[in-house]
C-alpha cells in the first residue's frame, strides 16, 4: 500500500476468559471510515474445559460483524436470534437504540477439543440511525461475492467496491475484503477504493514503498486511491474503509454514539438493567456481564 500514514502492531486486550488482538482503534487513528473497532480472535486451541463464553452485554449505536476462519460462535441476542456462525459466513447486527447478545461455545462443542479463529468488527452507525431499532441478519458464505483476479482469490465480505455489491445490508458507504495469494503477487486495487482505507495482514508478508510488512500488522494508507502493494506466498490480508462520519464517535465499553450524554444514559439504563432500554437475551436470560468500574487514574 503506497503512501503508508501509519504502520500499526496489533497489541494484545482482554474480553473475559478469551485473548484477543486489538487492530482498532488506536491512539494515532481512532476511526477509519465508519470501522471504529476490530479485534482479531485467537487464533486459539481450546481443550474439553475450555469454553468461549462471553455473557449477555449491550451496544448502542453500531453494527457489529463477525467473521470467522476457524470454529464455531453461538450468537443469541434480544431480538430472538439464536444462530451458529461457522467460518465464511458473517453475523450482522444492528444495535441502534439498543441490543444485547451472548457469544458462546455451542453446547454440541463444550466438551470436545475445538479451535477458535476470526474477527470481530464494529461500523459506527449514520448519526440519523443511531436510534434506529435494532436488527439482525446472518449471510451465508455462498452468498458472499468472490472471485478471482490478478492472481489472487478476492472477498467482497461487506459493503460495495470493484462494481460488486456484498449482501450485507450496510447503513453507510465503506468495504470490507479480503485477498488471499498463494503466489507472490502483485496488486493493484486503489481505483476501486474510497474514503479512508487500511490493509491488516493475517499472515505472510506484503511489499510496498521498498519496506517489507509482516503479519499482525496493520497500514493505514494516506489516500485510499495509492493502493498498490506485492503480496508474498500464501498471504491473506484485509482491507476496510470507506467515507468517514463528519461527527466523532465516542466510545465507552460496547457504547458508540456521536452524543456522550446518549452514552451516559446507556451506562446508567445497563448498571440498573433497564429491560425497557435493553431487553434479556432470548435463552440466556440470567447472566450478563456488568458495566465496568471507572479506572482509577
Amino acid at each position: 500500500m503506497s503512501n503508508t500514514q501509519l504502520i500499526i502492531e496489533e497489541r494484545a486486550a482482554d474480553i473475559g476468559n478469551f485473548m484477543v488482538g486489538r487492530l482498532l482503534p488506536f491512539r494515532q487513528k481512532r476511526a477509519v471510515g465508519p470501522f471504529v473497532f476490530i479485534d482479531h480472535m485467537g487464533p486459539a486451541n481450546m481443550s474439553k474445559e475450555e469454553n468461549l463464553d462471553v455473557a449477555p452485554h449491550p451496544h448502542i449505536g453500531l453494527s457489529t460483524l463477525t467473521y470467522l476462519f476457524e470454529g464455531s460462535i453461538q450468537h443469541k441476542d434480544s431480538l430472538g436470534s439464536d444462530i451458529e456462525i461457522k467460518p465464511g459466513a458473517v453475523n450482522w447486527m444492528t444495535a441502534g437504540k439498543g441490543v444485547v447478545h451472548s457469544e458462546r461455545t455451542p453446547a454440541y462443542l463444550r466438551d470436545t477439543e475445538k479451535s477458535l479463529h476470526g474477527l470481530q468488527i464494529w461500523v459506527a452507525l449514520p448519526k440519523n440511525l443511531e436510534h434506529t431499532e435494532p436488527s439482525f441478519e446472518h449471510i451465508k458464505e455462498k452468498d458472499i461475492p468472490h472471485w478471482s483476479e490478478q492472481g489472487a482469490e478476492f472477498k467482497l465480505i461487506a459493503g460495495k467496491a470493484f462494481n460488486k455489491t456484498s449482501p450485507v445490508p450496510v447503513h453507510s458507504e465503506l468495504y470490507f475484503i479480503e485477498i488471499k495469494s498463494k503466489d507472490k503477487k502483485q496488486i493493484n486495487i486503489g481505483e476501486d477504493l474510497y474514503g479512508e482505507s487500511a490493509l491488516y495482514i493475517l499472515e505472510g508478508s506484503i511489499n510496498a514503498d521498498g519496506h517489507n510488512y509482516g503479519n499482525k500488522q496493520i497500514l493505514v494508507a494516506k489516500d485510499s486511491t495509492l493502493c498498490s502493494f506485492e503480496m508474498e506466498p500464501n498471504t491473506t490480508i484485509y482491507i476496510f474503509g470507506g467515507t468517514p462520519f463528519e461527527e466523532e464517535r465516542h466510545i465507552h465499553w460496547n457504547f458508540v454514539n456521536s452524543d456522550k450524554d446518549v452514552i451516559e444514559k446507556a451506562k446508567k439504563d445497563w448498571k440498573e438493567q433497564n429491560t425497557d432500554a435493553f431487553p434479556k437475551v432470548v435463552g440466556d436470560e440470567d447472566d450478563y456481564v456488568p458495566l465496568p468500574k471507572p479506572r482509577i487514574r
